[in-house]
C-alpha cells in the first residue's frame, strides 16, 4: 500500500486544529476518518463508539470513509475482530489471507482485503471506541499502527468530550422537553371541571410524560378507601374499579403514609405478592405518588412498566411527583364542581319538596314532581299512574297539561307503567349496545320491543306507597343508559317519600270538594235576607238588568295572542349534481326573478361531452349524407340511426349543463347570508346554495290560547301591532287556522295564520308583537264572562265527572 510517512510532531497537532472546529461526535469522526484516509492511499476507515443500551454493549459506527460500509446499524461488541479488540484493548493487525469472512461480516466490502487494523480509543483507562482501517492494495506494518498512537489519543480525547457534550444536550433538551410539557399539562387539566372528561386526560398525559405502559389512577373515596378511577394502558395486575384500603396493596399503602414509592424491579417482595397468578401484563418496575392538594390527600397515582423495559429512576419519580402536583389541583377543583352540584342538588330537592307539600291542588302537585327534579336529574321523561279504585292511571306525563293515555307517543309508556306498577317493586333496566339488563327473559323481550319503539335505552320506576297501602307509581326514562348516578338514586327515594305523603293528602282532601265551595255561598245568602226590603228590590232590579244586558245586548268579541312574522314563500336553491360553485351573480338582499341565474356550477366535463356529442352528431350527418349521394341505402340508414343517437345526446348533455346554472324557483330576494362566499365551494347533491324568499305579502302566526281555538274562522279580519312598529297597525285576513296545537309555556295555542300585504317590505320574518283576531259580535255575557265559565264548568265536569 502507497503510503505517506508522519511529522508526529505536527500531524497530531493538525488533527487537533480540525476537531476542535466540530463539537458533535458525527463530525469530530468523520474529521478522524479523513485524516487517516488522506495519509493512507487507497485505504478505508470507520471510525466507531462504544456505548451500552439496557445493559448491551455495541459498536456503533460514526463515520466511514472508502469503499467499505457496515451492515447494521450497530454491532455487537463481542462480534470478530471488534470483539478481540474489546478483548485485548491494544493495536492490533488482521492479515487479510488468515482471516476468515466470518471475523468481520458487519463489512460490506467489494475488493479483496490484504490488511485489517484496529487502533482503540482509550480515555481514562475506559474503551470508549475504535478506529477500523482497511488496506487493499498494501499490508499494514506494525510500525506504521505504532505511529498512529498519538492520532488515537487525539482522536479518543476529542470523541469523549464530544460525548459528553452531547449527554449534556440531551439531559438540557430532556428538560426543556418535560418543562414544555409540565406547561401544556397545565392548559389541558385546566381545560375541563367535569370529572368524567379529566380523568381520561389525566391518565393519558401522565404516560405519555412518563413513556409507560400504564397509568392507575386512585382516587380518596368518602370511607378513605381508595377506588380505581380510570386505568390507561394496560395493567394486568390491577382490574378496573378495584378498591383498595391502607395494607391491601401498594397504593392504600401510599395512602396511609403518603410517602412515594419507587420500586426497580419485579424481584420486590410487593411485586412478587401483585404479580401472583399474572401471566400476561405483569408489573416489572413501579413508581407510585400521593396526590396531594396542600395538605389533604386526593388520590395516588400509579406508572406502570416504562415502555423500554428499563426500570423507574430518581428522575422518573422527580418527574412523576411534578406532574402530580399540578393533577392535584384538577382534581380538587372538579371535586368542588361535584360537591358544588350535590348542593345545588339538594337545593332543588329542598324547592320540589316545599312547593308539592304547600299546596293540596293534585294537578299542580303532579306536574311538579315529574318537571321540576329534571333541573337536576338528567331524564327526558318522567310520568306518575296513580292507583284508583285497584286500577292504576295515567295521571302526569313531563311537559304533557292534558295527559291522553292513548296517544301514540304516551300509550307505550302507560303500557310499561302499568306493568311496574304491577310489579310492586324497584325496576330498573337499560340497554347498552343489544344488550339488556334484565333477570328474566320476558322483561327483556318487553324491553327490548319498548326501546325501540320509544328510543329510550333506560327506564326507572319505583312503588309509591305508605303504611295506608299504595299511592301510585313513579317512572323515568332516558336514551341514555346511564343517566342515573348514585346520587340521582338518593334524591329519588327522597323525593318518592315525600311525594307519597303529599299526593295522599291531596288526594282525601279531594274526596270532599264542595265543603269549601258551599260554605261562603250559604253565608252570603244569610246576609242578603237580613237586609231591607226595598234594598232587596234594588238589587234585585240591578242584578235583572244586567242580566238582561248581557244576555241581549251584543259586543264585539276578539281573541289575542303573541304574533310572529313568517315569510309567506320561501324556495331553496339546490344543485342537481355534486360539483364546485364556479360563478356567484347575487349577493344578500338582492331581489330575483324567477328563473334568474343566481351562480353557476362548474361544468367542464359537461361541456366537454356537449361538444364530443355535437361533433359525433355532424360527422353521423356527413357520412348520412354521403351514403346517400353514393346510393349506399343501408349504410345511409345505419348512419341515421347514428345521427338520431347522437342528435338525443346532444340534447341530454345541453339539458345537464343547462343544469349547471343555478336558477331562483321564486320571485323574490335571496336571504342567505354571504352568499358570495360560496364561490369555490364544493356542493353535494341536496346542499343548499341560497335561500330566496318571496317578501311582497307575510304572514302573521298569532298564537291562539287552545280554549279559544274553536272560535277561529278562515277569512276572520285580524290586525296586527308589531313591536319594530309600534306606531304602526298592519290589517289582514286570516288564511289558515292550524290544525295542530303547539306547546307554549304552560298551556297550547293554535296559531291564526294571518296574510298581511308587505308592499313597502317592512315586514320581515321574525318580527314580534301582538295580533288580535276579530270573531264576530256576540251577546255581553258570552264575551265578559266565557273564560270564567269555562273553568268553571271545566272544574265541575272534573268533579261530577259525567
Amino acid at each position: 500500500m502507497a503510503s505517506q510517512s508522519f511529522d508526529l510532531r505536527t500531524d497530531p497537532l493538525d488533527l487537533s486544529a480540525r476537531l476542535l472546529s466540530a463539537q458533535e461526535i458525527v463530525p469530530r469522526a468523520r474529521i478522524v476518518a479523513r485524516f487517516l484516509v488522506d495519509r493512507f492511499l487507497g485505504a478505508a476507515v470507520n471510525v466507531y463508539i462504544l456505548q451500552s443500551f439496557a445493559d448491551v454493549e455495541v459498536w456503533l459506527p460514526k463515520a466511514s470513509l472508502g469503499e467499505v460500509s457496515v451492515q447494521e446499524g450497530s454491532v455487537p461488541a463481542e462480534t470478530g475482530t471488534l470483539g478481540e479488540l474489546k478483548a485485548q484493548q491494544k493495536p492490533l493487525i488482521f492479515s487479510g489471507k488468515e482471516l476468515l469472512r466470518e471475523n468481520y461480516a458487519h463489512l460490506d466490502i467489494r475488493r479483496t482485503l490484504l490488511s485489517l487494523a484496529y487502533l482503540p480509543l482509550i480515555k481514562n483507562g475506559a474503551l470508549i471506541g475504535a478506529i477500523e482501517i482497511l488496506s487493499f492494495d498494501q499490508e499494514i506494518s506494525a510500525g506504521q499502527l505504532r505511529s498512529l498512537n498519538p492520532v488515537a489519543e487525539v482522536a479518543a480525547a476529542a470523541l469523549a468530550a464530544a460525548l459528553v457534550y452531547e449527554n449534556e444536550r440531551h439531559d438540557a433538551l430532556t428538560s426543556i422537553s418535560r418543562l414544555t410539557q409540565f406547561y401544556d399539562l397545565e392548559k389541558v387539566f385546566a381545560s375541563t371541571l367535569e370529572m368524567d372528561e379529566l380523568l381520561p386526560i389525566i391518565g393519558s398525559k401522565f404516560r405519555e410524560v412518563m413513556e409507560c405502559e400504564a397509568i392507575n389512577l386512585w382516587l380518596l373515596m368518602p370511607d378513605e378507601s381508595l377506588k380505581l378511577m380510570f386505568q390507561a394502558g394496560f395493567d394486568g395486575t390491577t382490574p378496573t374499579e378495584s378498591t383498595q384500603k391502607p395494607g391491601e396493596g401498594i397504593p392504600g399503602d401510599v395512602s396511609d403514609n403518603g410517602e412515594a414509592i419507587l420500586i426497580e424491579g419485579e424481584d420486590d417482595p410487593r411485586l412478587i405478592k401483585r404479580n401472583e397468578g399474572i401471566t400476561e401484563g405483569r408489573v416489572i418496575s413501579l413508581l407510585v405518588v400521593p396526590l396531594m392538594d396542600k395538605e389533604s390527600l386526593v388520590g395516588v397515582v400509579e406508572a406502570v412498566n416504562k415502555e423500554d423495559n428499563t426500570p423507574f429512576d430518581d428522575d422518573d419519580l422527580f418527574a412523576l411527583t411534578s406532574v402530580a402536583g399540578t393533577a392535584s389541583s384538577a382534581l380538587h377543583n372538579a371535586g368542588l364542581l361535584i360537591a358544588e352540584r350535590k348542593v345545588e342538588i339538594l337545593e332543588t330537592l329542598v324547592t320540589v319538596s316545599h312547593e308539592i307539600t304547600s299546596t293540596l291542588n293534585l294537578e299542580r302537585m303532579l306536574q311538579t314532581i315529574v318537571n321540576a327534579p329534571q333541573a337536576v336529574i338528567p331524564y327526558e321523561r318522567a310520568a306518575i299512574a296513580l292507583e284508583q279504585r285497584g286500577r292504576f292511571k295515567l295521571s302526569a306525563v313531563t311537559g304533557v297539561t292534558q295527559v291522553n293515555a292513548d296517544a301514540p307517543d304516551i300509550a307505550p309508556l302507560n303500557e310499561i307503567l302499568q306493568w311496574a306498577a304491577l310489579a310492586g317493586e324497584v325496576v330498573h333496566v337499560r340497554q347498552n349496545g343489544e344488550e339488556i339488563d334484565a333477570p328474566r327473559e320476558e322483561t327483556r323481550a318487553k324491553f327490548r320491543q319498548y326501546f325501540q319503539v320509544t328510543g329510550m335505552r333506560c327506564f326507572y320506576a319505583m312503588p309509591l306507597s305508605d303504611d295506608t297501602g299504595r299511592v301510585g307509581v313513579l317512572g323515568l326514562e332516558s336514551s341514555d343508559p346511564d343517566f342515573l348516578g348514585s346520587a340521582h338514586l338518593e334524591i329519588l327515594q327522597v323525593l318518592a317519600a315525600q311525594a307519597t305523603v303529599a299526593l295522599r293528602n291531596a288526594q282525601m282532601y279531594k274526596e270532599v270538594p264542595f265543603i269549601s265551595l258551599l260554605e261562603p255561598v250559604l253565608e252570603r245568602k244569610r246576609k242578603f235576607m237580613a237586609m231591607e226590603k226595598h234594598r232587596r228590590r234594588a238589587i234585585v232590579g240591578i242584578s235583572a238588568a244586567a242580566v238582561i244586558f248581557l244576555a241581549i245586548c251584543p259586543l264585539p268579541m276578539r281573541v289575542d295572542g303573541d304574533a310572529v312574522v313568517a315569510p309567506v314563500h320561501r324556495a331553496q336553491v339546490q344543485p342537481e349534481f355534486e360539483g364546485v360553485v364556479g360563478k356567484v351573480f347575487v349577493h344578500e338582499g338582492e331581489s330575483v326573478k324567477r328563473g334568474q341565474v343566481l351562480a353557476e356550477m362548474d361544468a367542464w366535463n359537461y361541456r366537454s361531452a356537449l361538444a364530443e356529442a355535437e361533433a359525433k352528431y355532424q360527422t353521423a350527418l356527413l357520412q348520412m349524407n354521403r351514403s346517400l349521394a353514393a346510393n349506399d341505402g343501408s349504410e345511409a340508414g345505419i348512419q341515421r340511426v347514428q345521427a338520431d343517437f347522437w342528435k338525443a345526446e346532444v340534447d341530454r348533455s345541453r339539458e345537464l349543463l343547462d343544469k349547471a346554472q343555478l336558477r331562483s324557483p321564486i320571485d323574490g330576494v335571496v336571504a342567505t347570508p354571504h352568499v358570495e362566499n360560496f364561490a369555490g365551494r364544493r356542493l353535494q347533491y341536496g346542499d343548499s346554495f341560497a335561500e330566496v324568499v318571496d317578501a311582497s305579502s307575510a304572514v302573521v302566526d298569532v298564537g291562539i290560547d287552545d280554549t279559544e281555538a274553536s272560535l277561529l274562522k278562515n277569512a276572520s279580519k285580524a290586525v296586527v301591532k308589531l313591536n319594530s312598529y309600534p306606531m304602526r297597525t298592519f290589517r289582514g285576513t286570516v288564511v289558515v287556522v292550524s290544525p295542530k296545537g303547539q306547546q307554549e309555556g304552560e298551556s297550547r295555542v293554535f296559531f291564526a295564520r294571518v296574510l298581511v300585504p308587505n308592499k313597502d317590505g317592512a315586514i320581515r320574518t321574525g318580527m314580534e308583537g301582538q295580533g288580535k283576531v276579530s270573531v264576530g259580535w256576540h251577546a255581553a255575557g258570552y264575551v265578559l264572562f266565557r273564560r270564567p265559565f269555562l273553568w268553571l264548568y271545566s272544574k265541575v265536569w272534573y268533579w261530577l265527572g259525567w
